[in-house]
């Protein structure tokens, strides 16, 4: 008898079937993965409007019931997902339908991709600025060079991006507070004395609709992730600590680039600071850990 020598091939991230307990992660792999989801470069903006529109009290307040707000949402979607091993698009099938599923799961899909092309965009037009002044073919370039990279990884699945998440949350975490600390320390005055300079025109209530609204959409993707998660508890667990570290530290990130800078995002900051080579490094990693999650 003929052995057959065909492999199957096996589909690692499980894309039409629950993961399996072999293929679950534990809770600081699954931490590390929802930590670098949260690091995402769009949300400084939000941090920039919080500081121009808050005092340093209001800003705090507003972090908390936003945080508290989108914990307990993608909590809940975390839990699920570890649960139950599906991803977005099986749950919604099992929800809506077939057909139903098709408009949530289209709704998702394109915002994600828009902005993979967005963090793309993020970092190829301010790195180019800084090398090559205003060169048009090296902004493209780099936005080509980038986008290819973070594909290439993203297309490894859970394993590159497991990889990746553990290189760069504690590069961005570390040296981004580290710049941060070295900013507000250059400043006149306490942290508190700086944010008294914002305008006041934003509520406590309308800075946490920011807070929630910054990340809602890619929130809503988190079964795609705490699927692999070892069990529901610590699934939740990861999401609900990762959403709110990793969101705070963007949104004072902004913060301090608006009070230092005038700008929106820590690179500016780094720069101002003299330190060109860890800003690139913060602002590459930032926007790869969360362009792969969002493909």
């Amino acid at each position: 008898k003929k052995m057959s020598k065909e492999k199957t091939k096996v589909d690692v991230d499980y894309a039409d079937s629950a993961v399996p307990k072999n293929g679950r992660k534990g809770f600081l792999t699954m931490f590390m993965i929802m930590l670098g989801f949260t690091f995402f470069s769009a949300s400084m903006w939000a941090g920039q409007q919080l500081a121009a529109g808050l005092d340093f009290k209001g800003f705090i307040g507003a972090l908390i019931l936003g945080g508290v707000i989108l914990g307990a949402y993608t909590g809940l979607l975390g839990y699920v997902g570890a649960k139950t091993g599906l991803s977005m698009d099986l749950l919604a099938k099992k929800a809506f339908g077939q057909k139903g599923s098709y408009l949530s799961s289209a709704m998702i899909s394109f915002t994600q991709i828009g902005w993979f092309g967005v963090g793309v965009a993020m970092f190829a037009i301010p790195v180019s600025s800084e090398i090559f002044g205003d060169s048009t073919l090296a902004k493209w370039i780099l936005v080509i060079v980038a986008g290819v990279c973070m594909t290439a990884s993203a297309y490894f699945g859970i394993k590159s991006l497991t990889v990746i998440s553990y290189i760069a949350v504690p590069l961005v975490a570390i040296l981004g507070t580290i710049a941060m600390v070295m900013a507000v320390n250059q400043g006149n005055g306490t942290i508190v004395d700086q944010f008294a300079v914002s305008s006041g025109t934003l509520s406590v209530v309308g800075g946490a609709g920011l807070v929630l609204g910054s990340f809602v959409s890619g929130g809503t993707a988190t079964p795609n992730f705490t699927r692999f998660a070892k069990d529901a508890k610590s699934g939740t667990i990861a999401t609900v600590v990762a959403f709110f570290i990793g969101n705070s530290l963007m949104f004072f990130f902004g913060a301090i680039a608006y009070i230092f800078v005038g700008g929106n995002d820590i690179f500016e900051v780094m720069i101002r600071l003299n330190l060109f080579y860890m800003a690139i490094l913060v602002l590459g990693l930032n926007i790869w850990t969360t362009n792969d999650n969002a493909l």
